[in-house]
Parts: C-alpha cells; sequence; structure tokens
C-alpha cells in the first residue's frame, strides 16, 4: 500500500533498488547529494547533477524536465553514505518562473523496480523558493527509510548546497545552472566508473532537438539507460543498474603479481578529463548542419570517443523521437479541447458551424502535426548520415558481424571499453539502428529468452525459438572471447540434455571451451561448485588482500557460464549455487548468460524470479521490451545476426584458439 507522505514524515523502504520520480508543472532541475552520518556533503563528488549525473548507486536526470526519474541502489552506495538527499531546482534563463510558487506543486514518488509505489510526497507550500529539498532517504540502525522534507531556499542551488555543508556551493550551482542552459547535459555519456566526459558535437552542427524529458541513461530514458536502459536497456542501458565506483572489484581483470593485492580497476579508465577532438570536418556551409565526422565525441582514444558518440546518437534519437510525440499529443489534445468547446455550445448545432468548427479543429492538428514530423525527419536524416558514417568506423568489439574490420580481426592485447550485443530503434524510423553497448567487464549477466514475445514472429515455433537463442549465445560468447586478450576470458557450458550440441559446434570445434559441455546432474553440480569456489576464493583474497595467498591451479582470469535450457536439470542445490554466482560473481569476474524462457522461471515464483530480474533481458527475435528511464521509450532490441553463409565466427575463434596455443596474435 502506497504511503502518502507530509512534511517531515517517515516511512520504511521495503528494498533496495529503487526510483525516484518527478512530477513538476514545467522544467526543473533534478539531482542529489550523498551524506555522510552528520548530514554533510564532503566534496562536490557527492552531488550527483545533469553534468555529473552518475554516482556509485545513484542516477540522475541529465537535464532539466518536467518529469523525471532517479534510479538508486541503495546497497551500492559507499559505507560511508548515510543519507541521499534529492533535490529540486528552477533552471535559470529568461522567460523561466524564478519561483516555486508560480509553478504547480512538484510531485516526487518513491517506486520499485517494477513501478510499484512505495511513497508520495506532493511539495505545497511554496513560494519565493527556487530550490528546495524534496525527501531524503536515509539509514537508522541498519535498515533504510525515506523522510518527506519539503525544505525551501531563496538562495536558490547555492544556499541549499552551502546548508549540507558544501564548500564552494556557489561555483557548484553555477556550474550545475551553466550545464543546463548550454545544453551540456545532451552530451554526457554514462561510461560507468568513472567522471562522465561531455559529448562534444562539431561545433557547426545544429543543436539537438528539444526533449520530453530527462531522467537517466540511454538518456532518452536510455537505459537513467539502454538502451537500455537498455532499460532494460542497460545502457544505450537501458535499464542498468547504478554503476560501482572506480576500482570496484566489478571493474575488470585481477591482477595476481605475488605481494600484491587484486586490483580490478579498468586498466583503461582515467579520472580525469579527457581531451577534446581534434576537428577533422570543414566548417559547415551557412544554414546547413555540419558534415558527420567518426569519433567527434570526446576521449582518450579513438574507441572511446565512438563509444561516446554512439550514447550520443542514441539520446539524439531519444530526444527527437520525445518532442516528435509530445507535440503530436499536444495537437491531438487542442483539438479535442476545441471540438468539446464547439459541441457544448448548442449555437453550433445549427446549420454548417459545428462542421466547419470540426474541419478547421483538424485542419490545425494536421497541420501542427505535419510540422513535427517535418522537424523529426530533418533529425532522422542528420543522425542517418552520422550512423552511415560512424558504422564502417567502428572497432570490432562495437562493430556488427558483416562489418569488414572482422576480416583483418587479431586477437587484441587489451580488453575495450564496451562490447556490441544488438541494436535498438524506433518505430518512427526503424531503419535507423542504434548499437546497443555493454560496458566491459560485465557489471552483471544476460538472460537470453528462448521464449515467445509479445512482438516475436508469429511464424516461429518454440522449437526454432530455442535453436536461435542458442546460436544468439554462441555468437555472444564468440565476441567476449573475441575482445578479451588470449587466456584471459574462459567460457564454460552448461547443458543438462545435450540439447544444444549444433548451436555449441563453433565452440567445441575450435577448442575454445576450458572443458567440454557439462551434461546430467553430475555435469551441473561440478561446474557449479568449481565456479562458486573460485568467486570465495577470490572474494576472501580480495578481503584480506591476499592475492599470493590464490591456489596457483585458479584461473583469475574473467569466466562465462552459458547454462542451457534453465531450470530443466537443476536441483535446488543447483538453484541456490546459480544464484550466488548470478549475485557475487560480476564482481569477481564470474558472468552468466542464460538461455532460459521466462515462462518457465516465472512458474518456480519466487525462487527464480529475482535470478530474471537481476539479468540483462535480450531476445533471440526482434521485440520492444527494453526501456530507457529518460523518456520511457519502448526500444526494439535486434540481436546480432551472423550473414548466412558467413563463416566470420569460426575464423574468430580459430584465431582465438591458435593464439592461446602461443600462436601468432
Amino acid at each position: 500500500m502506497t504511503a502518502e507522505l507530509v512534511r517531515g514524515q517517515n516511512h520504511a523502504l521495503p528494498q533496495t533498488r529503487l526510483e525516484i520520480r518527478v512530477s513538476a508543472g514545467s522544467p526543473v532541475v533534478a539531482g542529489a547529494t550523498l551524506q555522510d552520518e552528520r548530514g554533510t556533503v564532503r566534496d562536490a563528488a557527492w552531488v550527483a547533477h545533469p553534468g555529473s549525473p552518475r554516482l556509485p548507486g545513484l542516477e540522475v536526470s541529465r537535464q532539466a524536465a518536467a518529469d523525471h526519474r532517479l534510479a538508486v541502489d541503495l546497497d551500492a552506495l559507499p559505507d560511508e553514505v548515510h543519507r541521499v538527499t534529492v533535490l529540486l531546482a528552477l533552471p535559470t534563463g529568461a522567460g523561466r518562473p524564478v519561483r516555486f510558487g508560480a509553478v504547480a506543486a512538484p510531485f516526487v514518488a518513491v517506486t520499485g523496480l517494477d513501478g510499484t509505489e512505495i511513497a508520495t510526497f506532493t511539495l505545497t507550500g511554496l513560494d519565493t523558493e527556487s530550490a528546495v529539498s524534496a525527501l531524503e532517504l536515509y539509514r537508522r540502525q541498519g535498515a533504510w527509510k525515506v523522510r518527506a522534507i519539503g525544505q525551501g531556499y531563496d538562495g536558490g542551488l547555492a544556499g541549499m548546497l552551502a546548508d549540507q555543508g558544501l564548500a564552494r556551493a556557489a561555483e557548484l550551482a553555477t556550474s550545475i545552472q551553466d550545464a543546463v542552459a548550454a545544453g551540456s547535459a545532451r552530451a554526457v555519456t554514462p561510461p560507468p566508473r568513472t567522471p562522465e566526459p561531455g559529448r562534444v558535437r562539431n561545433p557547426a552542427a545544429p543543436a539537438g532537438s528539444p526533449s520530453a524529458g530527462d531522467g537517466g541513461p540511454p538518456a532518452p530514458v536510455p537505459s537513467s539507460r539502454p538502451p537500455g536502459s537498455a532499460s532494460s536497456a542497460d545502457g544505450p542501458t537501458v535499464p542498468v543498474p547504478p554503476s560501482r565506483p572506480p576500482g570496484d572489484p566489478a571493474a575488470a581483470s585481477p591482477d595476481t603479481t605475488p605481494g600484491r593485492p587484486i586490483d580490478y580497476a579498468h586498466p583503461r579508465r582515467q579520472t580525469s578529463a579527457p581531451p577534446p577532438p581534434p576537428p577533422t570536418a570543414p566548417p559547415a556551409a551557412p544554414g546547413q548542419p555540419a558534415q558527420p565526422v567518426a569519433g567527434d565525441a570526446t576521449g582518450w582514444s579513438m574507441d572511446e570517443r565512438l563509444y561516446n558518440q554512439i550514447w550520443g546518437m542514441f539520446e539524439d534519437l531519444a530526444r527527437a523521437v520525445a518532442a516528435y510525440r509530445s507535440a503530436v499529443d499536444f495537437a491531438e489534445s487542442r483539438m479535442d479541447q476545441e471540438l468539446d468547446r464547439t459541441l457544448s455550445d448548442p449555437r453550433s448545432r445549427i446549420g454548417g458551424t459545428g462542421d466547419r468548427a470540426r474541419e478547421e479543429a483538424m485542419a490545425k492538428r494536421d497541420e501542427l502535426t505535419t510540422r513535427a514530423r517535418e522537424a523529426l525527419d530533418r533529425d532522422l536524416a542528420q543522425l542517418a548520415a552520422e550512423s552511415a558514417v560512424v558504422e564502417p568506423a567502428l572497432p570490432a568489439a562495437y562493430a556488427a558481424w558483416d562489418n569488414p574490420v572482422w576480416h583483418g580481426y587479431r586477437v587484441p592485447m587489451e580488453i575495450p571499453m564496451a562490447m556490441r550485443v544488438g541494436d535498438l530503434h524506433l518505430p518512427e524510423e526503424a531503419a535507423l539502428r542504434i548499437p546497443l553497448l555493454v560496458r566491459l567487464p560485465l557489471e552483471r549477466g544476460i538472460w537470453l529468452d528462448s521464449g515467445r514475445t509479445a512482438s516475436d514472429a508469429a511464424a516461429e515455433s518454440g522449437d526454432r525459438l530455442r535453436v536461435l537463442a542458442m546460436e544468439t549465445a554462441v555468437a555472444l560468447a564468440a565476441r567476449l572471447l573475441a575482445v578479451y586478450p588470449a587466456d584471459e576470458f574462459s567460457v564454460h557450458v552448461i547443458d543438462p540434455a545435450g540439447a544444444a550440441a549444433g548451436a555449441l559446434a563453433p565452440l567445441v570445434a575450435s577448442g575454445v571451451l576450458a572443458g567440454p559441455p557439462a551434461a546430467g546432474a553430475e555435469g551441473v553440480s561440478s561446474v557449479l561448485a568449481r565456479l562458486t569456489r573460485r568467486v570465495d576464493l577470490v572474494q576472501m583474497a580480495v578481503r584480506a588482500r591476499a592475492a599470493d595467498a590464490l591456489p596457483p591451479d585458479l584461473d583469475t582470469g574473467e569466466q562465462l557460464l552459458i547454462v542451457n535450457d534453465f531450470p530443466h536439470g537443476f536441483d535446488d542445490r543447483a538453484v541456490t549455487q546459480l544464484r550466488y554466482l548470478a549475485d557475487e560473481g560480476p564482481a569477481v569476474g564470474v558472468h552468466l548468460l542464460m538461455v532460459a524462457d521466462r515462462e518457465d522461471a516465472r512458474a518456480y515464483g519466487p525462487v527464480l524470479d529475482p535470478l530474471w530480474r537481476s539479468l540483462l533481458r535480450i531476445t533471440p527475435v526482434a521485440d520492444d521490451h527494453l526501456a530507457d528511464p529518460w523518456v520511457g521509450h519502448a526500444w526494439t532490441y535486434e540481436p546480432l545476426r551472423v550473414p548466412r553463409g558467413s563463416r566470420v565466427v569460426e575464423q574468430v575463434l580459430a584465431l582465438v584458439a591458435a593464439a592461446r596455443r602461443g600462436g601468432s596474435r
């Protein structure tokens, strides 16, 4: 039952992974601060705002909007954080309201990830204030609660931040408002573990399309992410869990040098701002859009620039479509209102007055809709031109299987920032595909749904879907093996009934598997016991800073476990071990790739449902199940297909196997 809070009232939180939804009568800036046990914000790195939207366990909106969704994972917050305060502020600028008393009372709701409301609070009684502390999540005796605050500040953001003990509060408040005013939130990219560099387009490029809202990544509502999400889109995610701090054990391959602690920090991640991209395109002619250039975002390398550019394209598409849909909704609403006014007047029923009014209302609707579509088409054309330039320039980790870059593939010497797991598109322009990239090392496992979806092709039988799902899983595993250095990534397979022998043939024949696919109850138990032991040992070594104490035969490289036809062939102990690997494995380099039917898992109720919810769900056929947390689009996910008749996967796996045997890279 939803608790409707009043100022000062608190309520217990039944879960730690939450969304905070904000609705306001006009665009507001949404952010949050982390505070220690004394209620003090230690420094600017403890403030999440549009210019720096991600902190460990927290992600906020990337621009001013009337509606926001903020993602919170209380378990992922640093231990020294005891309070999270959600703040709202009016953006500065000509024509904008300067006090909350001049706009509708903001409404804030704390919800679970499934949208169920836990507590709500309407911020009434505001007048001259231009910033307000809406509510706080606080830790009390080991449990988390939410309290309605509603404390306004005439001094705006600066006054609010200063009240929370932040030094140089005025400077940070100015930078936040500058970021919103300049639209730099559109350029912020969502790499998880570092301050996020802004996306800088060619200065001559036209401004991005207006957005109907922004609440996290996929900057459309991305996945705050992606796509993603990939809300479920985790990036463009699409819902992606809040990112971990730099140096978190989930970050990368371990360093097992004797006498040194295991370091899982990403080896390529920088902590300072990257340099801007070099100018590579000539200035655009007056009145013409700039020519697209591959790698025109900021970054330390071309790979990072392309990664940031893809995220920017995702955000641009989300905002352009959100603006179009909002304009169409407005046109329809305006027509309905005009028709209601006309029909409510008895005089309009005489002669042809009513018919003329109806025709005029429909003509206005059509005019507004046409103008909105023209604006959308311009944005789509620019994005399509950018995609045509970016796609051929992508490195193998970001490229589709039909990209010529795979013909020159060599086993890499280092781990890339991310890997492509599919494409995303919206119904307004299905031909415009945005790559769905997930960060590496994986921060959570993947659920590849082998059952029917709401939008799969009716011609696909259940057996065919299971075959497609396993083929997709093998292609993903091959891609992971291909983007990691030799001997730094291992793949294990559980196939209880041996039903996936055909799909697994490329992995088996190339010899890249850590062992033969495990079948039967004994095989399932053996693989799970071995990986569970690895997780336990590495966790203990991390906590004790005793990397040299690990057994010499322990493989500390990244591990992927592919499970086919789950939960068939799993007893209670095996299910418990699998859930343990899903929860604890990613932090120490053990990841799951489940090939299973969602309906089968649903039948097991509370035992398996949490496992399904903890993983990124993708499908072997096109499906629109991914939602971003910024504007709420339902993105259609398309899996990566190996071209018919192509042997690119076999060729790549052969090179990986040769590198492992000590051959040339």
